[in-house]
């Protein structure tokens, strides 16, 4: 392995990434050249068995774990939750680091994929034939698990964003449910006129909107090829979104509340925090932490930047990967795959997740699915259309989550201070590429 590959190394595991000056942060020298693993070598693995340890926290897993085991009972599957996001990434990155430890399967959010993948610390899933299941998924999650001519995991999920409104609260005010982000400014205004305790959403700067609303809007701000990265929140993409969601910030129309705080919850169930523009994996926690607002609520496309056009965006979302240094790996491979292209998918949809396979997402019985909190709307009708409305070649920087855990000492400020939401982004911008830079990526400017 080269010089520079150890440097990029060093500096892209989490560990090393939250906390700059650890050693080496290793991955496998086995760059290359990996050898095929055809279907009779993996029922092999199934037929010999073992154990394979799965780092996940999303909960419909367990049930699917048990269902695997049950198909293939020489076969124990270790669930562990080893921390949520963050917490599992610097875990993991330890643990690849000390050579010790790491799982045979690990759950890894698209935009921290990337820093995995370039190190080689994740497996490149083309060796057992995913390459073959692009068609299998909606563009959005395909495109976020692919670079660099790899497949390093499979789509978990998906986050196609809608618009989550009160209509009860719309209704009370004589709102119309807007179409495009300049009438929902205006929907922003007329709402705290009529009562200034109430907001049209909740905002104290968050990284996952602010990308995602980049993205809706055509903006291509990172520039990724292999060990090269460039920067730009200037591009007319980036300009629409900055404009407009300037206007909420300096006519304070967003509620200075956290979301997923416990004050945030209160808000949706009052009606003082009117609407969400997320990812359509909320529903589940509507219905669970804002029970008392159940009928109130309802689903809408995502405002449009431009009258008539047509562009979704992701937020959030994960994919199942296989760390390098794991054991068991056609194992390994035969449980992400069950778990995110096979019968697992139908056992997650229905215990709440969304998927990113584009079979479910056409199915009739997937569409017409009826939502009792929602007032019995068919909400997948407009999320399945929202991730087939996904503008593609999005890039997340190979190191998204150093670069996302600064997002607050920089563009945070814009909602807090007389700082410019421009400004912020060109503070977020430097320091991200100052970071690169420091850990031997080329820069761009």
């Amino acid at each position: 392995m080269s010089q520079h590959s150890r440097r990029l190394l060093r500096g892209l595991g989490l560990v090393c990434a939250l906390a700059l000056g650890a050693t080496a942060c290793g991955g496998s020298d086995e760059d290359s050249g990996q050898k095929k693993v055809g279907s009779s070598d993996i029922q092999a693995a199934l037929e010999k068995g073992g154990t394979v340890t799965v780092w996940a926290w999303e909960p419909t897993l367990k049930q699917v774990a048990e269902d695997f085991e049950k198909k293939y009972p020489k076969v124990d599957v270790k669930l562990v939750n080893a921390g949520t996001n963050n917490d599992e990434y610097k875990a993991l990155s330890n643990a690849i680091s000390a050579k010790k430890g790491v799982p045979d399967v690990a759950q890894l959010e698209y935009y921290a994929l990337g820093q995995y993948a370039l190190t080689k610390e994740v497996t490149d899933l083309k060796a057992y034939g995913a390459d073959k299941l692009a068609d299998s998924y909606s563009p959005g999650p395909w495109n976020s698990v692919t670079t660099g001519g790899g497949v390093w995991g499979l789509p978990m999920d998906s986050g196609p964003m809608a618009l989550f409104y009160n209509k009860k609260v719309f209704d009370r005010y004589r709102i119309a449910v807007p179409t495009t982000w300049d009438e929902y400014v205006e929907a922003a205004r007329t709402l705290h006129k009529a009562n200034p305790k109430a907001y049209i959403t909740s905002d104290l700067g968050d990284a996952g909107l602010t990308t995602s609303l980049l993205w809706q809007a055509g903006s291509h701000p990172y520039k990724v090829d292999g060990t090269k990265v460039g920067i730009d929140f200037t591009d007319p993409g980036a300009v629409k979104y900055t404009d407009t969601w300037q206007k909420l910030i300096d006519e304070k129309l967003v509620s200075p509340i956290a979301g997923w705080s416990d004050d945030w919850y209160k808000g949706l169930g009052d009606g003082t925090i009117a609407t969400l523009p997320i990812g359509a994996w909320m529903p589940a926690n509507f219905a669970s932490g804002v029970k008392d607002a159940a009928g109130d609520w309802r689903v809408a496309p995502l405002p449009q930047w431009e009258k008539g056009a047509n562009a979704g965006a992701e937020n959030g979302g994960s994919s199942l990967a296989l760390p390098t240094q794991g054991e068991n790996k056609e194992l390994a491979y035969a449980f992400v795959e069950y778990a995110n292209s096979g019968a697992g998918v139908q056992t997650r949809i229905e215990n709440g997740a969304f998927p990113a396979t584009t079979a479910d997402l056409d199915s009739k019985t997937f569409q017409d699915t009826a939502f009792p909190y929602f007032g019995g709307q068919k909400a997948n009708e407009i999320f399945a259309a929202s991730a087939k409305s996904v503008p593609g070649g999005w890039n997340y920087l190979p190191y998204q989550v150093y670069a996302n855990s600064i997002f607050n000492d920089t563009v945070g400020k814009a909602y807090i201070s007389s700082t410019k939401l421009s400004d912020g982004l060109k503070s977020w911008q430097d320091k991200s590429l100052r970071y690169g830079s420091e850990q031997g990526f080329t820069v761009e400017k």
